[in-house]
């Protein structure tokens, strides 16, 4: 029996705002409000977005991926944005709240997502500015070339385990289209002169995305560890690319980022991230 529709209630501090891009005023259209096995949820800021209560839902490896993003550009920045493998467009939607003079494309294989995605969008007030393409990534060509491209691929080869057949979850964790291999073929295809490609990766798979990187024609400039907890090992990584004819030759630079310390409250500098996404810290 499917769950009823559930709208998340914000925990916010009092008198507290995140400001921002707004989403519609409510109350929403009736066909963007969750049905039966849907959860209407906050992403970044006042954004909003449906995700399945028993599906893959989004998660810190996409809070941190879409946060590495811009942070190295002012709210102000106006460019061109593409996020490839946008699920149900948890980097991609952050991305546009983050930068909202930017323009953003979204690609997406996956009908449930994609479906969920359109909706989220609606909410969200960013039709105009977000486009989006139904379609394998490997497969898609477009016209356009991007400056920032973003990307957090399946972690696991479908050798590996057992794929599951609840919507959703099977291909976001395993490889059913590719893995960071497609990702950085595809990134090179469409990424401009002077373009950053953000990807992020299970922390086991460290010399795979200099390789995958390489192969494409690709130049890591930068890494960030991400440690869960203070000291434990990473759980993931975060690489920023450049086009290979645009490498310096100088050794990526390699940094860390902590989410807790060892009392489990948050870092300092992981409540910066959630300050500069529009989160309470």
């Amino acid at each position: 029996m499917p769950l009823p529709p559930r709208i998340s209630v914000a925990k916010r501090p009092a008198g507290w705002s995140p400001g921002g891009p707004q989403p519609l005023a409510e109350p929403w259209p009736a066909d963007c409000l969750p049905g039966d096995g849907e959860e209407l949820s906050f992403l970044t800021g006042d954004f909003r977005i449906l995700q399945l209560q028993r599906g893959h839902r989004w998660s810190l490896d996409d809070l941190l991926t879409a946060w590495w993003a811009v942070a190295p550009l002012p709210p102000t920045a106006s460019l061109r944005h593409l996020d490839m493998g946008c699920g149900i467009g948890s980097v991609l939607m952050s991305v546009a709240w983050a930068l909202p003079a930017s323009r953003s494309v979204g690609i997406e294989a996956q009908a449930v997502s994609y479906g969920l995605l359109q909706r989220s969008l609606r909410i969200n007030a960013l039709t105009d500015r977000v486009a989006t393409h139904h379609g394998d990534l490997r497969e898609t060509q477009l016209d356009d070339r991007f400056d920032l491209i973003t990307g957090t691929p399946p972690y696991f080869d479908i050798a590996d385990g057992t794929v599951s057949d609840v919507a959703q979850r099977g291909p976001c964790r395993f490889e059913t289209r590719g893995g960071i291999e497609s990702y950085c073929e595809a990134a090179a295809r469409h990424l401009a002169p002077g373009g950053r490609f953000v990807v992020c990766e299970t922390a086991l798979e460290l010399q795979r995305v200099y390789d995958a990187a390489a192969a494409a024609g690709l130049a890591v400039r930068a890494q960030l560890d991400i440690i869960p907890r203070a000291g434990k090992a990473p759980l993931i990584r975060l690489f920023e690319m450049v086009r290979g004819d645009e490498a310096t030759g100088e050794p990526p630079t390699c940094t860390t980022l902590t989410v807790r310390d060892e009392a489990l409250r948050w870092t300092a500098e992981f409540a910066a991230v959630r300050a500069r996404m529009g989160m309470p810290v």
